[in-house]
């Protein structure tokens, strides 16, 4: 199948399609739906989370329509009828979506995204919005974890070949990147995104020349500015370091070049980056960095720096492209609302034996409260949407979990998370460059205590819920 040859509109769960029939044909057909798209735990036991995804899912909903091939393959199922079909034929969608920018630091029940839709439309773009939030989200946020780890030290995304496939690479890179990442080996990244995109050598091309010298010698003559020569295809200090030496030294230092890089892709890497570091400086090329890779994640990243391993940058493949240790986001779509032809909204909640699997209930709105003195976010509000938020205090917060945890907030700025993205079927949003939001992601981390960082035991960041929503969910809870 050629890779243009199908459309996304048929990239939802069936169950999607054979409940919009079910509105098409009911009295809730016009009625307006609200969903919100929130996730309930943090990978990997953390204590936060990156938002990512929302771009692709604007162009998912810009570009949203039923072609002819798609009709056709709903009527030979032989269970939707004419006028359901003709309706998809002329889908539109028209409603309206809030959602926190990407890049933002997003906690466990807050909506990362709020649809307001007439039924079917919502109903009908679930699958994608589920699927670009808890991808991107998922490959940001370890992104992030990795970046944290090496203390400013530059990582890139190494993962194409082992991500879940094309799709997965290309927009994984393109999560990694918001999360922290310097850039990626995926070319086509770069082309789509901007990404930056670099690459050396493989072990490969180091093999195919009749000696290892030769190898270096001839890619030092070809890129001279800055090159990264692999050293581990045969022996690192039998021969691949000497021959790197050699080779800086016959070609590129006659141009008065000094910039050069080593890569190491294998074995105990404190012992052969420290090795690596004397051998290099006694031989005068201080200006040389090492890098290394080799299944590399977080916590060997961090074990690596504590034990006082020279290395410059590192290179991280399948346990970041594919979040190895924790690879689903766990990210839901829940009906929270619905809007009658009056314009009343009348909440709806999902109630579970479960308790994370209860839902807040309404039309709502988060707000971020950050202490003046620090600029560190001190705790997040979930409110009702007709709610107006004190911004000048004092402010009192509960833990909803543990209502006797209270805190009383004072000399603090407030700020309301999520934005409008569409307006009645219109893109009303401008998504900023990528390396802006990565920017933002930066500065979104900043805003977070190490303790809400840390990997292991983080502290548990206050989402309350204000007195108001508080009531409705605890009635609804007790009137079921």
């Amino acid at each position: 199948m050629k890779k243009d040859a199908y459309n996304l509109a048929l990239l939802c769960d069936f169950y999607e399609l054979t409940m919009s029939r079910g509105y098409f044909h009911s009295d809730v057909k016009d009625k307006i739906a609200y969903f919100d798209v929130f996730y309930r735990r943090v990978p990997d036991g953390g204590g936060y989370a990156i938002a990512a995804g929302l771009e692709q899912i604007a162009e998912y909903i810009m570009d949203l329509r039923f072609n002819d091939d798609d009709i056709e393959f709903l009527r030979s199922k032989n269970i939707f009828d004419e006028a359901f079909l003709a309706y998809l034929k002329d889908f539109r969608f028209t409603g309206d979506v809030w959602g926190v920018p990407e890049g933002t630091v997003v906690f466990p029940h807050e909506p990362i995204l709020t649809v307001r839709a007439p039924v079917i439309e919502a109903q009908l773009i679930e699958t994608y919005v589920l699927l670009s939030i808890n991808h991107q989200s998922l490959i940001a946020t370890k992104a992030a974890r990795m970046v944290r780890s090496a203390k400013g030290r530059p990582i890139s995304e190494f993962g194409s070949r082992r991500a879940h496939g094309e799709h997965a690479a290309v927009y994984g890179a393109r999560a990694a990147y918001i999360g922290g990442c310097n850039g990626t080996a995926c070319a086509l990244s770069e082309k789509l995104f901007g990404v930056p995109a670099g690459g050396t050598m493989a072990h490969s091309w180091v093999q195919m020349f009749d000696s290892e010298y030769e190898a270096f010698e001839t890619y030092c003559r070809l890129y001279p500015d800055n090159p990264t020569l692999l050293v581990d295809t045969y022996s690192v200090f039998g021969s691949g370091i000497p021959n790197a030496i050699k080779a800086v030294k016959n070609v590129l230092w006659p141009q008065g070049k000094k910039k050069c890089a080593i890569r190491i892709d294998s074995g105990d890497i404190t012992y052969i980056s420290c090795k690596a570091r004397r051998i290099l400086d006694e031989a005068g090329l201080t200006d040389c960095t090492i890098t290394v890779s080799n299944s590399l994640d977080e916590y060997i990243i961090r074990d690596l720096i504590s034990q006082g391993a020279q290395v410059d940058a590192f290179g991280i493949g399948e346990r970041l492209i594919t979040a190895k240790s924790a690879p689903v986001f766990g990210g839901v779509y829940k009906l929270v609302a619905t809007e009658g032809s009056d314009g009343n909204i009348t909440p709806k909640i999902k109630i579970s034996e479960n308790i994370e699997k209860i839902t807040n209930p309404g039309f709502k709105k988060l707000y971020r409260f950050y202490s003046n003195e620090t600029k560190k976010a001190i705790a997040d509000l979930l409110t009702l949407s007709h709610e107006v938020v004190d911004q000048d205090g004092p402010m009192e917060i509960f833990d909803p979990e543990h209502t006797w945890k209270r805190k009383t907030l004072e000399n603090y700025t407030v700020r309301e998370m999520s934005v409008p993205i569409f307006e009645k079927g219109k893109l009303v949003y401008n998504f900023p460059d990528l390396a802006e939001v990565r920017e933002h992601c930066k500065r979104e981390i900043a805003t977070m205590w190490d303790e809400v960082l840390r990997f292991e035991n983080p502290h548990t960041y206050y989402v309350d819920l204000s007195e108001e929503l508080w009531n409705l969910k605890n009635d609804m809870l007790n009137h079921r």
